[in-house]
């Protein structure tokens, strides 16, 4: 019986032990990534996924973010998430900068060839 003033909350540990089955069964699939062979972007997404996955699962059942009030969640999940966002907005303006300036100065190679005349 739960004493009086007493703070938080229990929560029965077949949750628990659900989470580490499914944890276990994250890895062996990352695992199994490896063991398939997957090459290029497929291998670095299902790596990626599967870590993003097995992280979600800990703070939210380990760091008890499931059962924390929506602002603690937002004051956790939010920044990481804008930065992710950032990064990848960077990373495209950097691959369109990288594109911009391949193609000028390609541009600049073309204009100043010489054009022989006995070609």
């Amino acid at each position: 019986m739960a004493q009086e003033g007493q703070e938080g909350q229990e929560h029965p540990i077949s949750t628990y032990l659900w989470v580490w089955l499914l944890l276990f069964v994250l890895s062996a699939c990352s695992y199994y990534v490896d063991y398939a062979g997957f090459q290029g972007f497929t291998r670095w997404f299902l790596i990626l996924m599967f870590m993003v996955l097995k992280a979600g699962l800990i703070i939210a059942v380990f760091m008890h973010m499931v059962w924390e009030r929506m602002a603690l969640v937002y004051f956790i999940l939010v920044p990481p998430i804008l930065l992710l966002t950032f990064v990848a907005i960077g990373s495209l303006e950097a691959d369109w900068t990288f594109f911009q300036r391949g193609v000028h100065f390609l541009k600049e190679l073309i204009i100043a060839a010489p054009v022989s005349p006995h070609h």
